[in-house]
């Protein structure tokens, strides 16, 4: 009886340290030869400019970076770099009703990024990302513009980091 026990506890402890899992909080699966990040500077193409919105984009790329995971920010070029210009900012009224009146307004903005991977160039990517808020017509759209490009610079910064990191 005693050698059942100590087969059995000898598989237990086999299969704990056998099924280790490293995981991430965000998802990310960064490889191991990748540990820096560059961010060059998002210029502003849009028709309509906002004159804080390329650094705030810029900043708030580095930051969910940074944030999310083990990479560190290098000035110049990193082992990945991401570059690209801010290609699309517009207001524009919605869900017009019967007296030709908007009863709310939508605030979008468009990002052209590049991926640069250069420890494994065939990962390399170039891609458009979207986002929009819809606010009441009401309201003056500089009440409410900072708030709404905060949101929106975080909604597209999440789906970069996504796609250059989860896999997705």
């Amino acid at each position: 009886m005693k050698t059942v026990y100590s087969i059995i506890a000898a598989i237990w402890v086999l299969t704990i340290t056998a099924c280790s899992v490293s995981m991430t909080m965000s998802g990310a699966s960064i490889p191991e030869n990748i540990n820096k990040f560059s961010v060059q500077y998002f210029d502003n193409r849009a028709p309509l400019i906002n004159p804080v919105l390329s650094q705030n984009f810029t900043e708030g790329l580095k930051d969910r970076i940074s944030n999310e995971s083990r990479l560190a920010l290098v000035n110049g070029t990193g082992d990945v770099d991401f570059s690209g210009e801010i290609t699309g900012y517009s207001v524009r009224p919605m869900a017009i009703q019967a007296d030709a009146v908007s009863a709310e307004t939508r605030l979008s903005m468009t990002v052209k990024v590049r991926y640069k991977n250069y420890k494994d160039p065939k990962l390399n990517w170039e891609s458009s990302f979207s986002a929009f808020r819809d606010f009441p017509s009401d309201q003056n759209i500089n009440a409410v513009e900072n708030d709404l490009t905060t949101e929106m610079i975080e909604e597209i910064t999440e789906n970069i980091f996504n796609k250059a990191f989860a896999d997705w």
